[in-house]
């Protein structure tokens, strides 16, 4: 049996607004999260995610308070990340109105932290989010390197053995970004998705790259079980969210 496959709208929050860069620079006011995720739920997106984008440094006394507005309004699941760095992180979100909760760079720093959370909550819960960058020379094996702080800074750890290492590890999905596709509106990395496809069992949502509908498809023919923008419904028609779902069900896959 075919999953359908989810079409996911992406608002980086910084401070209490929506912003969207190119990648993962060069940061534009998008608007207010709480309007947006309203439109979205109303335009039909399948899920919402909420990228806390300064949360290690700026106050996160603001995101609590745009999540649990924003879940009042809205009939969809909704997956927040950003300073998730231990249980009590998730409890938190949860109690406030996020179904999910993707974590990142605590994963990296301790990669138990994984085992954790998804033992008190269940791994649908927990999404690990993977910047993903190209290396050079052999730097990794896979030619993909981990990176946190917006790609800024490199880890060395190879990014599809990572991948599978939190799969092994419980992770419910791999939030699969490229960084060096964010916000270039020229498609998704299909290489990445499909090394990563090729070495993990959990559900792969793939973010980077798409600036138009029939960007998608390629997305999801090389492995992406849900497919993740911003600028293009950020920016784009009032009905964007419908023309990539029909892009995607005129490609042959069954979408929600």
């Amino acid at each position: 049996m075919s999953v359908a496959i989810r079409v996911i709208p992406c608002l980086d929050v910084d401070d209490g607004r929506v912003v969207k860069g190119v990648k993962f620079e060069n940061l534009r006011d998008a608007g207010d999260p709480v309007e947006l995720a309203k439109r979205y739920d109303l335009a039909g997106a399948d899920e919402l995610t909420f990228l806390d984008v300064t949360a290690s440094s700026g106050n996160r006394e603001t995101t609590f308070e745009v999540v649990s507005r924003a879940a009042e309004q809205i009939f969809i699941p909704l997956t927040v990340g950003g300073g998730v760095r231990e249980v009590s992180d998730v409890d938190r979100l949860l109690r406030y109105g996020a179904d999910k909760a993707s974590i990142n760079t605590a994963a990296i720093a301790r990669p138990a932290v994984i085992d954790e959370i998804t033992r008190r909550f269940g791994s649908q819960v927990l999404v690990l989010s993977v910047d993903a960058r190209r290396t050079q020379g052999g730097a990794t094996p896979s030619g993909f390197e981990v990176t946190t702080h917006g790609g800024r800074k490199g880890t060395g750890m190879d990014a599809i053995e990572w991948a599978k290492e939190a799969a092994d590890r419980g992770i419910g999905e791999i939030l699969l970004n490229s960084i060096d596709a964010d916000g270039t509106k020229e498609g998704f990395d299909l290489e990445l998705i499909r090394l990563v496809r090729a070495a993990v069992h959990v559900p792969i949502i793939a973010s980077g790259g798409a600036g138009a509908p029939e960007h998608f498809p390629p997305a999801v023919a090389a492995g992406a079980n849900a497919v993740l923008a911003a600028s293009i419904f950020h920016f784009g028609p009032d009905n964007a969210i419908a023309q990539v779902k029909k892009a995607i069900r005129d490609a042959g896959y069954e979408v929600r």
